[in-house]
């Protein structure tokens, strides 16, 4: 008798990053961005917006970041910003720092 050894598909699925409200504490990318996962995206109900008044916290210090361009891929509602480098540079924020969103508003621009 010949063993016939027959391969099982395993799915794995990533466990998902459910946040529903602010304040949100993330990682800065080392592009210099923030994510903003789609589960947050959808209850804030800002999928269709492209530029935000975003309001951040850095070691005790709240920095409002206005019209910022909310950048997205394809097939999810995530979205990513770029901390501008100005602000980058006058509060030493960097790739891997940890940054609080505290609100995320409509931008009066586009």
């Amino acid at each position: 008798m010949i063993g016939v050894a027959s391969r099982v598909a395993v799915r794995r699925r990533v466990r998902r990053f459910d946040v529903t409200a602010l304040p949100l504490v993330v990682r800065v990318y080392i592009n210099n961005q923030v994510l903003l996962p789609a589960s947050l995206v959808k209850a804030l109900g800002i999928t269709q917006l492209k530029f935000a008044d975003i309001e951040i916290e850095y070691k005790g210090f709240v920095i409002k970041l206005s019209n910022v361009r909310l950048l997205r891929t394809r097939h999810t509602n995530s979205r990513q910003f770029t901390i501008p480098r100005r602000i980058r540079e006058l509060y030493g924020v960097g790739p891997g720092d940890v940054v609080k969103v505290l609100s995320i508003r409509p931008s009066n621009v586009g």
